[in-house]
C-alpha cells in the first residue's frame, strides 16, 4: 500500500486516505483503515468525513464501510478522455486485436509504475493480472520495461528508485543492475519482453509509444501464455505491434498530454 507523502499538506494527506481506501479493492471499515494508517484516529476520521462529504468516498451506514465514491467515476472518465492515450489509441487497438486475436494492452507511466489505460481481450481470453485501471510494477512487465528503457537518465534514476524488485517468479529481475542491463538490450532491440517475470505462464512483447522528440507517451503490448506460443512466436507479431505503436504516436502528436517526467515530490507518494 502507498506510503503517505510527507510534504503533501492537507490535500495530499486526504488523497493518501483515498488511495488507501481504493487499494483494498472492496468496501473497508474504519478500524481496518486505522490499523495501517499513518494518521491519528481523529485525523483519519476527519479526512474520511471530508472525502465522503465531497462525494469522493461513499459510506454505507448499514455495513459501516467506506468505498470510492461515484464522483470519482466522473473524474476518471474525464481523465480518460483528456489525459490518457486511450481515446487516440482505441481504433488502433481494435484493429490490432482483430488482426492477431491475442490480448492487447495500452499503458502509461504513473509515478514509476504501470497504469493500464486500455485492454482488448484475446479471442480465447486468458486470466491475468492486468485490467484497464489497474496499476502494476514497471520492472517486471513488458510495457513497463519498454517505457523505462526510453526515459532520460534523471527520470530513469527516479523511476528505478520506486521499484520494489520483489521476486514474483523465478524469472523476475530483482536488482537495479540486472534491470539496467535489460533496458539497454531493449533500446538496441527496439522492443521489450515479459519472460514470465510477473506471472507464471504469461509472456508478452511490448513496444514503446514515443513522440517525434523521443518522449515516452506510453507503451503497447501483445500478451499470451506459454501454452499457446513462445517468445519466438511473439516475435512474428513485432511488425504489427510496431506499426500500431507508430500510428498511435503520430496521432498523439496533436494531442495534449501531461508531461511524463517524474517529479521529486512524487517519489514519496509511490
Amino acid at each position: 500500500m502507498a506510503k503517505a507523502a510527507p510534504d503533501g499538506g492537507t490535500v495530499g494527506k486526504a488523497l493518501e486516505v483515498l488511495d488507501r481506501v481504493a487499494a483494498y479493492g472492496r468496501p473497508v471499515r474504519f478500524g481496518e483503515l486505522l490499523e495501517n494508517s499513518p494518521f491519528p484516529k481523529a485525523s483519519l476520521y476527519r479526512f474520511l468525513q471530508t472525502l465522503t462529504g465531497q462525494g469522493m468516498l461513499a459510506y454505507d451506514p448499514d455495513r459501516q464501510t467506506y468505498a470510492p465514491g461515484i464522483r470519482l467515476v466522473r473524474l476518471a472518465h474525464a481523465a480518460w478522455q483528456q489525459s490518457s492515450l486511450a481515446p487516440v489509441a482505441r481504433p488502433h487497438l481494435d484493429a490490432l486485436s482483430a488482426r492477431i486475436g491475442e490480448t492487447v494492452h495500452l499503458a502509461q507511466l504513473d509515478n514509476g509504475h504501470v497504469l493500464y489505460v486500455d485492454k482488448r481481450n484475446a479471442r480465447d481470453p486468458i486470466e491475468m493480472f492486468s485490467q484497464a485501471g489497474k496499476v502494476g510494477p514497471a520492472y517486471c512487465t513488458g510495457v513497463g520495461k519498454a517505457m523505462l528503457a526510453h526515459l532520460d537518465e534523471e527520470a530513469l534514476d527516479l523511476a528505478l528508485s520506486m521499484q520494489s524488485f520483489h521476486r514474483f517468479t523465478e524469472h523476475t529481475l530483482t536488482t537495479r543492475r540486472a534491470l539496467k542491463d535489460e533496458l539497454k538490450a531493449i533500446r538496441e532491440r527496439g522492443h521489450a519482453y515479459d519472460r514470465e517475470e510477473h506471472e507464471p505462464g504469461i509472456i508478452c512483447i511490448a513496444k514503446p509509444i514515443l513522440s517525434r522528440s523521443g518522449r515516452v507517451l506510453g507503451a503497447l503490448s501483445v500478451t499470451t501464455s506459454t501454452e499457446r506460443t513462445d517468445l519466438q512466436g511473439l516475435d512474428r507479431l513485432a511488425p504489427d505491434l510496431t506499426q500500431t505503436a507508430e500510428a498511435i504516436a503520430r496521432e498523439a502528436e496533436s494531442w495534449q498530454f501531461p508531461d511524463q517526467k517524474l517529479s521529486p515530490q512524487s517519489k514519496g507518494a509511490a
